[in-house]
């Protein structure tokens, strides 16, 4: 699949659940959330039956996300169905970390499920090693979960583990060296996330937005200039540098980048089943419809998949006055 654009569509992200153990104020500004039904959400068949039409069209790259994908029962077993399909080359994993040492009924955590079902890239959301920050950003106090949660995929045997930091001024800017330092010893690759206007347009007040440029000065001005790696590369539209420790520092700046969209190659499924050709833009389809219709065939679900690639913008539109419709979190991160 290509879009108008020259972007050779590989990548999808799926979101398997709405339901999180954490309330991240970016992602969920409150408390107050309509959950979907759970005969909303797409079942495990469903989910497999449109990943099968998706590498019949080239998906090869499938990262499973939530809400907190660990929340939904029976989440390993379909990574490993997903992981046994053979024409996907990456299969990745995106959580909160918090459930990762949790057991499962055959005694093993969830992250060597996770490892033993093939996932290989992991991607952990950490914004603050600060208890009482970690805590402010979460609105839960669960940081001692997600370093018990790092330590049993590291036991696992996880060496591909990426974690996400959410760049909020006036929260974790003062924190940014002691992140790196903390991945560093721990071999993470780690990467700042610039806040978007997904859930709510007060994250990009002066208050609360720290550009990721700014970021990487506040790095450089106490440990040198970061060597710029234009050739290094992971599944995401990240920039990367280098320390002088060969430590890599990844930054996603979807409002600061004026080229972020160019190489795009991703669609997302909601938890309830809409195909959405770009995070950010309001266009959305309808994909349940269609897969709970008995006379859908696999050649209509493929061409479902075309439409919807066809439809898929030049760029996002965050950086146009964009306004929020849904959370985040009913997004898929």
């Amino acid at each position: 699949m290509e879009d108008h654009y020259g972007h050779r569509i590989s990548y999808l992200r799926i979101s398997v659940t709405d339901r999180c153990n954490e309330r991240c104020t970016y992602c969920m500004p409150d408390e107050e959330q309509t959950w979907l039904e759970r005969t909303e959400i797409l079942t495990e068949e469903e989910i497999l039956r449109v990943v099968h039409a998706g590498v019949s069209l080239g998906i090869s790259k499938i990262r499973v996300t939530g809400g907190e994908p660990l929340t939904r029962p029976g989440v390993v077993d379909l990574m490993g169905k997903l992981g046994a399909i053979p024409q996907i080359q990456n299969l990745g994993f995106s959580t909160n970390g918090t459930l990762l040492s949790r057991k499962l009924k055959s005694g093993v955590t969830n992250a060597q499920g996770l490892y033993d079902a093939g996932v290989r890239a992991l991607n952990l959301s950490l914004d603050s090693l600060d208890p009482e920050v970690y805590r402010e950003s979460t609105s839960r106090d669960l940081l001692p979960q997600f370093l018990e949660g790092l330590e049993a995929a590291q036991e696992a045997g996880f060496e591909n583990i990426r974690l996400n930091c959410v760049l909020m001024r006036n929260r974790n800017e003062h924190e940014l060296w002691s992140l790196v330092e903390f991945a560093a010893e721990r071999g993470c690759l780690i990467r700042f996330v610039e806040l978007m206007p997904v859930s709510s347009r007060e994250v990009l007040t002066e208050e609360n937005f720290l550009p990721a440029i700014e970021a990487r000065r506040i790095i450089e001005f106490r440990h040198g200039e970061l060597k710029p790696l234009p050739d290094y590369r992971t599944n995401g539209p990240a920039s990367y540098f280098e320390l002088e420790s060969g430590q890599k520092i990844g930054f996603i700046s979807a409002m600061t980048n004026l080229h972020f969209c160019e190489n795009c190659d991703k669609l997302r499924l909601t938890a309830e089943g809409k195909l959405r050709p770009c995070l950010g833009s309001h266009l959305e389809f309808d994909m349940r419809k269609v897969l709970r219709d008995s006379s859908t065939t696999d050649a209509d679900l493929q061409q479902f998949f075309r439409d919807v690639v066809d439809r898929k913008p030049k760029e996002h539109d965050f950086r146009e006055n964009y306004q929020p419709q849904r959370r985040m979190i009913a997004i898929g991160g």
